[in-house]
C-alpha cells in the first residue's frame, strides 16, 4: 500500500488505551442441520437448514424462463385487515426473490432475524439503559438488550457495545456529538473519494454540526495514501479523525491512522459499516486495538437487521452511551435489538467465518472476470466484498448500468468513481457487492455468470435476453 512510512503505534501507554487486545470469541452451541440437504454445499447462515417456515401460499411466478413458487408469507391476519399492505409485502418478497442483489450494502437476514424484528417487542417504550429504564416493565427488554451487547462483544473483541443506535448515521452522530462537541473539527473521507455522507459532507448533519474536513485518495491508483492523509491531519488538527468508507474495496491500516491520530492529539472514529462482517468472520483487518471508537452498521456484511451498533473501551462507554442517549435518541427499538443478538448470534457460529470468506472470494472472482470482458475495476480489483467498476472509458454511465441491469434482473447501484465528471445522480460509475448472492449460495461459478451478464449489459446487449438466465440463477439458489 502506498505511503509507507508511517511507523505503527508501538506501545500502549503513549496513548490511554481503549480496547483490549481482541479477544477470541467463545462460540454458541452449533445447531444441528438437516442430513441429505441437497445445498449443503452452499454457504448459509447458521440455523437456517433448521428453520420453521411461517405459513404460506404458493403462487407460481415467472422468472425469465423459469417457472418458480412464489413463496411469499400469507400474512393472514394483515391480509384480513389491510389487504393493500399485505399485497404490497408479497410484491417485494416476489421483487427480492426474483430478482438478485448485487448491491453492496444490502443482505438477506434468516428467517430468525426476520421473527424477532416482527416480534411483540416492538411494542414495549425501554426509555434508558439496561437496569436504569424510564419505565416499568422492561425485565425482558433488559435481558435482550444485555444478551446482544455480550454477544456483540464476544463477537469483536471489546469492552463495551452499544447496540441502541436506529442506524449507521445516528451512531456517527452520536460519536462525533460525543468526541468533537457541537461545532467541533472533524476530518474524514471525501465522498467524492469514497468515504460518506456522514464523515463530515456538507449536506449531513455533520457536515452542519461540526467544522468538517475532508481526505482524499490518489487520483491515479484510487489508494489511500497515508503520508498525505498525515500531512492533511496536521493541517486541520481535528478533534476527531474518521477512517471509513462506502465504496473503498481494499483493506485498511488501522494502525496507520491510529498513529497520525495519536501524531495531531485527535481521537480516531472507525466506521467500519461496510466490512463489519468481514471483520467478524476475520477476512478483514480490525480496527479494534487502534480506533478508540467503532461504528457499524449491522444490516450489511453482519447479515442482521438495519440498525447500527457502536464499540468502545470501558473508559469511554459513559461519554459514548449518553451520546446516544439522551443525546441522540429516545426510546431503543428492542425489536430491533433482539434481531441483532440473533445476527450476533449467527455470526459467532464457525459457519460464519466460511460466509464471510466466501463473499470476499466471491468479490475477487467477480472483479477478474469484468476484467477479463475488458472493464476497467477501481484499484484493479477488491480485497472486501465490494467491486466499483469505472465505466469513464465508455459510452455509457452509471445510470444508464443501473437501469439495464434492474431490467435483466440484476440490482446494483449506480456510484461515482474518483475523479468523477459526471453528478452523483448520473455518475461514471457502478458499485456492485457479493455479500446477497453469497447468502443465496453462490460461489465462485455463479460469479463467472454474474460477471459475463455485467458486461453484456455494459456492452449493450439487450437486458431482456439476459433475463432468464438470471431467472435461472435465483430459482437455483433462493432466499433464505
Amino acid at each position: 500500500m502506498r505511503g509507507g512510512k508511517h511507523v505503527a503505534r508501538q506501545t500502549a501507554g503513549a496513548r490511554s488505551p481503549v480496547f483490549k487486545q481482541r479477544i477470541s470469541a467463545r462460540k454458541l452451541p452449533r445447531p444441528e442441520s438437516r442430513a441429505g440437504d441437497a445445498a449443503s454445499e452452499q454457504v448459509r447462515c447458521a440455523g437456517n437448514a433448521a428453520r420453521q417456515p411461517l405459513a404460506r401460499e404458493s403462487l407460481p411466478v415467472t422468472i425469465g424462463r423459469v417457472t418458480a413458487v412464489d413463496d411469499s408469507p400469507s400474512l393472514p391476519h394483515l391480509a384480513a385487515r389491510d389487504p393493500e399492505v399485505a399485497a404490497l409485502l408479497r410484491r417485494e418478497q416476489t421483487r427480492q426473490s426474483s430478482t438478485l442483489t448485487l448491491i453492496a450494502s444490502e443482505n438477506h437476514t434468516t428467517p430468525a432475524v426476520r421473527e424477532a424484528c416482527s416480534s411483540v417487542l416492538t411494542d414495549k417504550y425501554a426509555e434508558g439503559y439496561p437496569g436504569r429504564r424510564y419505565y416499568g416493565g422492561c425485565e425482558v427488554a433488559d435481558e435482550v438488550e444485555l444478551l446482544a451487547q455480550d454477544r456483540a462483544k464476544r463477537l469483536f473483541g471489546v469492552e463495551h457495545a452499544n447496540v441502541q443506535p436506529h442506524s449507521g448515521t445516528t451512531a456517527n452522530l452520536a460519536v462525533l456529538e460525543a468526541l468533537a462537541g457541537s461545532g467541533g473539527r472533524i476530518l474524514g473521507m471525501a465522498l467524492a473519494d469514497g468515504g460518506h455522507l456522514t464523515h463530515g459532507h456538507k449536506v449531513s448533519a455533520t457536515g452542519k454540526l461540526f467544522e468538517a474536513h475532508q481526505y482524499g485518495i490518489d487520483a491515479e491508483t484510487g489508494l489511500l495514501d497515508y503520508d498525505r492523509i498525515r500531512e492533511r491531519a496536521k493541517e486541520v488538527r481535528p478533534a476527531v479523525l474518521i477512517v471509513g468508507a462506502s465504496s473503498y474495496p481494499r483493506v485498511i491500516d488501522f494502525a496507520a491512522f491510529a498513529e497520525i491520530a495519536h501524531e495531531v492529539d485527535a481521537k480516531l472514529m472507525a466506521d467500519i459499516a461496510h466490512p463489519a462482517g468481514l471483520v467478524a468472520g476475520g477476512v478483514f483487518p480490525s480496527p479494534v486495538g487502534h480506533a478508540d471508537v467503532v461504528t457499524m452498521t449491522t444490516h450489511k456484511t453482519l447479515r442482521g437487521p438495519r440498525g447500527g451498533m457502536i464499540l468502545c473501551g470501558a473508559d469511554l462507554a459513559k461519554k459514548i452511551d449518553s451520546g446516544v442517549f439522551p443525546g441522540g435518541q429516545g426510546g431503543p427499538l428492542m425489536h430491533q435489538i433482539a434481531a441483532k443478538a440473533a445476527a450476533f448470534g449467527d455470526a459467532l457460529q464457525d459457519g460464519f467465518k466460511d460466509y464471510a470468506s466466501q463473499v470476499v472470494a466471491n468479490a475477487q472472482r467477480l472483479a477478474a472476470g469484468l476484467i477479463e470482458r475488458g472493464l476497467r475495476i477501481v484499484t484493479g480489483g477488491t480485497d472486501s466484498h465490494m467491486v466499483v467498476i469505472d465505466l469513464r472509458d465508455r459510452e455509457v454511465t452509471g445510470h444508464d448500468v443501473e437501469e439495464r441491469c434492474f431490467a435483466a434482473g440484476l440490482v446494483v447501484n449506480k456510484n461515482a468513481v474518483p475523479g468523477d465528471p459526471r453528478p452523483p445522480r448520473v455518475t461514471s460509475g457502478v458499485r456492485v457487492g457479493t455479500a446477497a448472492v453469497t447468502t443465496r449460495g453462490m460461489r465462485e461459478a455463479q460469479m463467472d455468470q454474474l460477471a459475463a451478464l455485467i458486461a453484456d449489459v455494459v456492452d449493450g446487449k439487450d437486458p431482456s435476453g439476459l433475463r432468464g438466465v438470471v431467472g435461472e440463477l435465483c430459482a437455483a439458489h433462493p432466499l433464505p
